[in-house]
């Protein structure tokens, strides 16, 4: 298993990048959380198997459509068992 804690930064919020984030880690089977910062980024911490995390991380390279992704910074992070589905917070 796969923790992660990731920034995005660019054109990230307003664009549906929260949502789709969501609608993309519920699809892979991954639970965590997203949501936006008051610098303009996104946070989100998600954990799941290597190969489906390592999806997910490619994801957030590139954003829905209307986003812009400037930068991506993940770190590993530890394992939370308690979370049970991926949310929008």
């Amino acid at each position: 298993m796969k923790a992660i804690l990731a920034t995005v930064s660019g054109r990230v919020q307003g664009v549906g990048f929260r949502y789709t984030t969501r609608h993309r880690a519920r699809a892979l089977g991954l639970t965590g959380w997203v949501r936006n910062q008051h610098d303009g980024s996104v946070l989100t911490f998600v954990q799941g198997d290597v190969e489906t995390v390592d999806a997910y991380i490619a994801f957030l390279g590139q954003g829905p459509p209307a986003a812009r992704v400037a930068s991506l910074d993940v770190r590993e992070a530890p394992y939370d068992p308690t979370l049970t589905e991926f949310r929008v917070v």
